[in-house]
């Protein structure tokens, strides 16, 4: 069993506190990457109302790109950079992924999200700390299980994204018949 540092490259999210907010309007603008973000990729949908903030800035930051693998030190949850998303700043609170060509970025997503032995690795670095955060350190020292066949894993990790997605939809359908019967039943009882 390898690790996780061996099949991947990281690169670290923009330390937040030392970004330089300017106002010249000529600056660049960009939009922050936040944990709403990261969820809205994993099913591919894009919330209304998701209220980023934003920073004017001349500073070399880290921006994602349509396709990057995204993890969340905070959540501890990884996806895909969706095309909604391209351009977004993210700090010291994501890492990006940059897996090499035996590891498909949808199956790498799917393993650390859902594998057992990964979650039991997380899980054990975590014990005893008081602030329930990743580490870079803990992601790179991840054991990875097998790697089936490149083409098993883009099978794999395009199964879990489709299922992610029609789970999303379904629940949307489902809040929806809610807010429906809910507003019927307190018309009808206004009577």
């Amino acid at each position: 069993m390898g690790k996780l540092s061996e099949v991947v490259e990281f690169v670290s999210g923009s330390p937040q506190f030392r970004i330089t907010e300017v106002f010249d309007t000529n600056a660049p603008l960009y939009t922050y990457y936040g944990q709403l973000d990261l969820a809205d990729d994993l099913v591919d949908i894009v919330s209304s109302n998701v209220d980023n903030k934003q920073v004017r800035t001349q500073d070399k930051v880290n921006t994602l790109c349509t396709g990057d693998v995204v993890f969340s030190l905070i959540s501890g949850v990884s996806t895909i950079v969706r095309k909604a998303h391209e351009g977004y700043l993210y700090t010291q609170n994501y890492v990006k992924l940059i897996p090499n060509e035996n590891v498909d970025p949808q199956y790498l997503v799917y393993l650390l999200n859902e594998n057992k032995l990964m979650k039991k690795q997380f899980l054990r670095g975590l014990q005893g700390s008081q602030v329930l955060k990743y580490t870079l350190k803990q992601l790179k020292a991840l054991r990875l299980p097998e790697l089936p066949s490149i083409e098993k894993q883009q099978m794999i990790g395009q199964v879990y994204f489709n299922q992610l997605r029609l789970q999303a939809l379904r629940n949307r359908v489902a809040n929806a018949e809610t807010t429906i019967l809910l507003a019927k039943l307190e018309g009808a009882s206004g009577k």
